[in-house]
């Protein structure tokens, strides 16, 4: 299981990793591999709110569908249009170019509170 040394996780097994003042997010390489082939990534319009836990999106695979949860309170600054045609993307590079939206934090202080690196991997490794 990969891990970006940058980035923090959610036990629902999103990803989130500061970029400038935006936070770029997706799944983590544990959630697209127990997924298998990704086919379809439903996602929010820039411009929507969210608390941090609430639905952001979907993804599906060959196997199952899955809610995304958003670890960080706020905007959504950008989303990654280039997964509408190439969703599979998340399966190869889930933390570059599979990266699913960009946050505009309102409370960036919910940083502090994801998991390390070394804390998701246990979460990962029990299930």
């Amino acid at each position: 299981m990969k891990l970006d040394p940058n980035a923090k996780y959610q036990e629902s097994h999103e990803w989130a990793r500061p970029e400038g003042d935006l936070y770029a997010c997706g799944i983590t390489d544990h959630a697209q591999d127990s997924l298998s082939d990704v086919v379809f990534v439903e996602l929010p319009a820039v411009g929507s709110t969210f608390k941090r836990g609430e639905i952001f999106g979907v993804v599906e695979s060959v196997k199952a569908a899955s809610d995304l949860y958003i670890p960080l309170s706020g905007e959504i600054a950008e989303i990654n249009t280039a997964l509408v045609d190439t969703p599979e993307v998340i399966n190869s590079d889930p933390y570059g170019a599979g990266w699913m939206i960009k946050i505009r934090p309102s409370n960036p202080d919910e940083w502090a509170s994801l998991l390390s690196g070394d804390d998701y991997a246990k979460v990962a490794e029990s299930e």
